[in-house]
């Protein structure tokens, strides 16, 4: 009789444990889900090939993301020709899509527009909560402007591994070539 009560209390605490295990990926973690902004080297911006990382973070708010909202309206955040004065559609443009906010964060494309085609694409802002996040997202966003380029629209493979980060890089991706009127 007593090893019928033991196997059954030890079984008993065995499946409250089992159940209250949470995993690293639960509901409470996607609510406190952080991101961090890209800085890449523009091609356009300066000649010796140093890092833009400087100016961008001086367009972050106080909670480390940058501002959503209409590129164009931010001078800032419109790279122009200088020396075309003549106001012809070579000068290059850049808009940034909206910050869509996916499973994991904020996913935020920013596209660079010159003669009516997609030049470059860049990520503001990308999930970058963990190692996990870390890895999946430095081997997909290359891949992602690479392809928009391509493409020369927001219809691009997706990235076996990323696919939160691809629906909202694709949703971001077509809110700003619809600024640029593509």
């Amino acid at each position: 009789m007593r090893r019928i009560v033991l196997w059954a209390m030890s079984t008993v605490t065995v499946l409250v444990l089992l159940f209250s295990y949470s995993t690293s990926r639960g509901s409470s973690a996607i609510v406190a889900a952080e991101t961090r902004q890209v800085t890449t080297t523009s091609k356009t911006s300066d000649s010796t090939g140093s890092s833009s990382g400087s100016s961008s973070a001086s367009s972050t708010d106080s909670s480390g993301q940058q501002p959503t909202g209409d590129a164009t309206s931010d001078p800032s955040a419109t790279s122009s020709d200088t020396s075309d004065t003549s106001g012809t559609s070579s000068a290059a443009k850049t808009f940034a899509g909206d910050a869509v906010l996916t499973r994991f964060g904020n996913v935020q494309v920013q596209i660079t527009v010159q003669s009516g085609r997609i030049t470059a694409a860049e990520v503001l802002q990308v999930p970058w909560n963990d190692r996990h996040d870390q890895m999946i997202n430095s081997a997909a966003v290359p891949v992602y402007n690479e392809e928009t380029v391509t493409a020369q629209s927001a219809q691009i493979d997706v990235v076996s591994g990323a696919t939160y980060t691809w629906e909202g890089y694709t949703q971001s991706l077509q809110s700003a070539i619809d600024q640029a009127n593509l």
